[in-house]
């Protein structure tokens, strides 16, 4: 269950805004969903951005030591460098337990190579015109790179901790001229970036709400229907033996009733049971849709001990399979199971989006199954999702978490909105645990999502 917004406080005495508690975690909580927005959406750029680091630094040594020769190099500085970025080539590759650690080391190897590293070889070097350029253009990376409340912090914290490094080695307390001159510049730069990606912020969350009004129009428009022929279906079963018993007594009996062809006579009851569940199917799909469309970042859900087996037992059950043969591909042992905090709700639906897209590749390939175990373990637990379709390209799997990225290789289906895995994401990190995936085209998918055991 979601929980509801909560309401003001009580009007009595309060405390100034600045010494509010409550105040300074909201404030912490936006800065630490800034960051996490600005992984995902920078998280395609992870392998690019590290390979550029790993060879610039290095490189532009030797350009500006030995090429074009400047007051001030430092080969270790540029070499920890290197260092830093080498992780972030091989983010793909980290394990589950370390995933919920990416934000945080992605978070300050920017903060070191672009506001630190630029702003410190720029006060070193005496505001040169070479590194007044190249801080600027470090200034443009950071807009394309970050959101603009992390954009400002980082540049002002950023170039505070540069002086004071510059100065603590050695280097004069007082800012170079040219920078002076130039730091109207920077300013300039830094408030044009905020307001840039400020509005491409804004931009996705009336994306996010657009879309949610539309499926919540839509539900509202199915859902009548749906009840109504739902009734109808029922109505007709329940009369049906007696209908069935009345029309065989008339035929006895030599009645003057219309003959019905036995193959359709005995095959009415199935019509009313396979429109009563694609019925279900319906309202399930619309469940889905709205379930993905509201959450975000901001939800919090209720945490409650939760059995994931049975989660994944409710997920099969009540999930809208088009026929026996579709549920027959999922192979489920629930004899071993373990807890989670988290909400066995939003979990479900997190299964009905693992299950969709799947199945959906099983379709396409026209082969496999899948496969859902559970490892419990001293340090997590973890459940596996696999199945053995289509695969993802190894290009596009960083992207899949992503908000409205969306893939298709094959023009026999469309692609989606993009919001089912990043849904999963959100509901996953909202428990603690981490999500990975790992995939090879033409073989399997599989999804790993693990929980620390101290959430159980």
């Amino acid at each position: 269950m979601i929980e509801p917004e909560r309401t003001a406080p009580p009007a009595g005495k309060k405390r100034p805004a600045l010494l509010n508690g409550s105040s300074g975690r909201n404030i912490f909580a936006q800065l630490v969903r800034s960051v996490e927005q600005s992984v995902q959406y920078s998280t395609p750029k992870f392998v690019a951005v590290g390979i550029l680091a790993v060879i610039g630094f290095p490189l532009y040594y030797w350009i500006w030591a030995h090429l074009f020769p400047q007051p001030y190099e430092n080969l270790p500085l540029r070499l920890f460098g290197s260092v830093v970025f080498i992780p972030l080539t091989l983010a793909s590759y980290w394990p589950p337990r370390l995933q919920r650690f990416l934000a945080v080391y992605w978070y300050i190897a920017i903060f070191f190579a672009l506001p630190f590293f630029f702003t410190f070889m720029l006060f070193k070097n005496n505001g040169s015109q070479i590194w007044l350029m190249s801080t600027l253009v470090a200034v443009f990376l950071m807009i394309l790179l970050i959101d603009w409340l992390n954009l400002i912090i980082m540049f002002f914290v950023g170039s505070t901790l540069a002086w004071l490094a510059s100065w603590a080695t050695g280097g004069s307390s007082a800012l170079p001229g040219d920078y002076a001159s130039h730091l109207p510049i920077f300013l300039f730069a830094i408030l044009a970036g905020a307001i840039v990606t400020f509005t491409r912020e804004m931009v996705a969350q009336e994306k996010l709400g657009t879309m949610l009004t539309a499926a919540s129009n839509i539900a509202h428009e199915l859902r009548t229907p749906l009840l109504g022929i739902k009734s109808g279906a029922t109505g007709l079963q329940r009369y049906m033996p007696t209908l069935f018993k009345a029309y065989k007594l008339a035929k006895e009996n030599n009645l003057p009733v219309e003959t019905i062809r036995l193959a359709h006579f005995e095959s009415m009851p199935g019509v009313l049971a396979r429109i009563d569940a694609e019925v279900d199917r319906s309202n399930t799909i619309i469940d889905m849709l709205l379930m993905n469309a509201r959450l975000t970042k901001s939800t919090q859900a209720t945490s409650i001990p939760c059995s994931m087996a049975k989660c994944v037992d409710s997920a099969l059950d009540r999930y809208p399979f088009t026929s026996t043969g579709e549920r027959d591909r999922v192979v489920w042992d629930n004899s071993i199971d373990f807890q989670f905090l988290g909400s066995d709700t939003l979990m479900i639906h997190v299964f009905f989006n693992f299950l969709k897209n799947a199945l959906h590749s099983l379709a396409r390939a026209r082969k496999g199954n899948i496969e859902i175990w559970l490892v419990p373990g001293t340090d997590n637990n973890s459940v596996h999702f696999k199945d053995t379709g289509l695969g993802i390209p190894a290009t596009v799997l960083p992207q899949i978490f992503s908000r409205f990225f969306s893939w298709s290789d094959s023009s026999e289906g469309e692609p989606g909105t993009g919001v089912g895995l990043a849904f999963c994401k959100s509901v996953i990190e909202s428990f603690d645990a981490t999500i990975s995936c790992r995939s090879e085209i033409g073989k399997f998918t599989e999804f790993v999502v693990t929980f620390p055991t101290k959430s159980a």
